[in-house]
């Protein structure tokens, strides 16, 4: 499997929460405090290499020319429900971010994606988007919405995720092999059941208490 595009987040802060979201006694608080904490840090990593312009400003002591971003404000696309988890955090480094919605639900079944709402700023060509969602598991999610913002003129597109599994990062390199993905960490496998092994148990269960 080709890592070319995956990038393992190995800061010591990030395993070390991300060990804490894993205990299964971890409270609905506590698990939702860490995952914003951990957003916040993933963050920092997926735009290290963001492009910068120099523009004129004055300190209190004289002008100077100082980096700024360049472009057009990036764009935070949380997966419902779980991914709004990462929002505050990344939020809070980049406040004047838009923030695409985008509903998606994994049939019981199959275990496909399926659309339930997108909400995007209008026009994503000139943009960098953020597409994160905790769990990168069978990877149907991702690619879904990865086809949305593409579809909505995305072309600078990167995914955030908390936990991946082997086979979900080859279906979303098979489907977007253009795009990064920033993880904490890549686990063992899938259960017969979809679910990361051996994981965290399901992201949004834990983060709102509904398990």
């Amino acid at each position: 499997m080709a890592h070319h595009q995956i990038n393992v987040v190995l800061h010591p802060l990030v395993q070390h929460k991300l060990t804490l979201m894993r205990e299964r006694d971890r409270s609905t608080k506590g698990f939702r405090e860490l995952l914003n904490e951990i957003g916040m840090l993933l963050a920092y990593e997926v735009t290290r290499d963001l492009p910068v312009e120099l523009v004129d400003i004055e300190t209190p002591l004289q002008p100077m020319k100082a980096p700024k971003i360049a472009g057009k404000k990036l764009t935070l696309a949380p997966i419902l429900r779980a991914g709004v988890g990462f929002l505050d955090g990344m939020l809070a480094l980049m406040p004047s971010a838009r923030v695409a919605h985008i509903g998606l639900y994994r049939d019981p079944d199959t275990l496909q994606a399926i659309e339930y709402y997108f909400k995007a700023p209008q026009d994503l060509t000139d943009r960098t988007v953020i597409l994160v969602d905790p769990m990168l598991a069978t990877g149907n999610s991702a690619c879904a919405a990865a086809h949305l913002l593409k579809a909505r003129g995305g072309r600078d597109i990167r995914f955030v995720c908390l936990l991946a599994a082997p086979e979900g990062i080859a279906h979303f390199q098979a489907e977007h092999p253009e795009i990064p993905v920033w993880t904490a960490a890549i686990d063992e496998r899938l259960n017969d059941h979809g679910y990361i092994v051996p994981g965290l148990g399901d992201a949004g269960d834990r983060m709102f208490g509904t398990k």
